[in-house]
């Protein structure tokens, strides 16, 4: 039918034209999630996408009357819309700007790094080049970058054991260490001067560029700046037309790769009535080895992700699922069972009461350096939640979503026909 129809356009003389969802990802727009992306933001020290990054971009695209809030505790930060708006409904949307890290444990005689893989393969590591923060000895709290080197294990095959180079043995999280090509006398108390000690965080070193096939991506930590950068594009379009009867709060969040602990500080302050996660999720139907698992079908390419089950809100979902078609935006059906895994349990870990859902983009190879995603997928989660919210806007006559249409629009399966 699309097909037809662009032909049918043409003959008219008229150019065929796609929705922002369905077009190539603009270079500006591009270039803007690569820089989300590419900030240093390890777990615990996350301004540079919160401050460095976001915070900025907030300040020049917000109307007068709306507010930034800062916290105490985390580097997360919050654009809201109607600061004055107790009394109004609100959306919380989230994105958490933490990356998963490596961490130093030790020093070696040798001058070797030892480092903890924390949610990290161990075998997904090996020779990538790092970048470690530490800070300057003589300075506490200034901290300084060191480039150049990798991340080892086994040095060569030639010191491997024979289960290991026939792939019966894997790589263990203790044998991993950064490499820094330190040699001479006493390296580890060259490497002690450069101020490096346990805990310093190692990220990888891999910009996100574009893929091979037309509108993927591929690189490091598409976890969870994707989940960002839909957060602020959104705050993008609502600030050029912004919403009279929903308050939202544009919200990145911190602290999310250990427990989702900022987004329930976050929450528990700002107390919203409807929490939307953000966040990545897995293309299924290529991820290698599940087909015993049978697990449901989710594709790169194919929509974002909107979640089912768990403390999810029927109510809400429905809401997504009734504007995005009418929007002719795809969505793909997920589904959990005790918990999201997903900022969207930020109210429940809180204990405070909310509607949630959580929303995502199939990406490939998550929790790696080539992590893999389509930017069709992300425009349309940032689309699709634009015209959610605009039909909570206009529900009601006009006067909006209401606190009462959440509480009494429960399903009653008693009532199923």
């Amino acid at each position: 039918m699309a097909a037809k129809n662009a032909k049918n356009a043409k003959k008219k003389g008229k150019k065929s034209s796609k929705s922002a969802w369905e077009s190539p990802m603009p270079a500006r727009q591009f270039d803007f999630m690569r820089e989300i992306l590419a900030a240093p933001s390890p777990v615990g020290l996350e301004g540079a996408m919160s401050y460095g990054v976001l915070k900025p971009f907030f300040d020049g695209i917000k109307p007068k009357s709306w507010a930034i809030h800062q916290f105490k505790g985390n580097a997360g930060i919050v654009l809201d819309t109607h600061p004055d708006g107790n009394d109004m409904p609100s959306v919380m949307v989230i994105g958490h700007a933490d990356k998963i890290r490596l961490q130093v444990r030790s020093i070696g005689k040798d001058g070797k790094i030892w480092v903890n893989s924390d949610s990290f393969l161990p075998c997904t590591l090996i020779g990538h080049e790092v970048i470690l923060f530490s800070q300057d000895p003589g300075k506490p709290g200034q901290f300084r970058r060191i480039e150049g080197g990798t991340i080892e294990a086994l040095g060569a095959i030639h010191f491997s054991n024979p289960k290991q180079r026939t792939g019966e043995q894997g790589i263990k999280p203790e044998q991993l260490f950064l490499e820094l090509q330190m040699h001479g006398e006493d390296p580890k108390k060259r490497a002690e001067k450069l101020g490096i000690r346990p805990g310093d965080p190692i990220i990888l070193n891999r910009p996100v560029r574009r893929g091979f096939t037309d509108d993927t991506f591929y690189g490091a930590y598409l976890d969870n700046g994707l989940g960002c950068f839909m957060v602020a594009e959104l705050a993008r379009l609502l600030a050029k037309k912004p919403l009279k009867n929903i308050r939202v709060l544009h919200t990145i969040a911190t602290h999310e790769e250990i427990g989702r602990f900022g987004a329930a500080s976050i929450a528990g302050e700002l107390l919203p009535d409807i929490i939307v996660a953000a966040d990545v999720n897995h293309d299924y139907d290529a991820a290698p080895g599940l087909a015993s698992q049978r697990m449901n079908s989710l594709s790169m390419g194919k929509g974002f992700t909107l979640t089912n089950g768990s403390i999810t809100s029927n109510y809400v979902n429905s809401l997504i699922e009734t504007a995005c078609r009418k929007a002719g935006i795809p969505v793909q059906i997920d589904f959990s069972g005790r918990d999201t895994g997903t900022d969207a349990m930020a109210a429940a870990l809180a204990g405070f009461d909310s509607a949630a859902t959580s929303v995502g983009f199939p990406i490939r190879n998550m929790h790696t350096i080539s992590e893999t995603g389509h930017t069709g997928d992300v425009l349309g989660a940032i689309h699709g939640l634009d015209a959610t919210l605009r039909h909570m806007d206009q529900m009601n006559g006009g006067k909006g979503l209401t606190r009462a249409d959440l509480k009494n629009h429960h399903p009653r399966l008693d009532e199923a026909k």
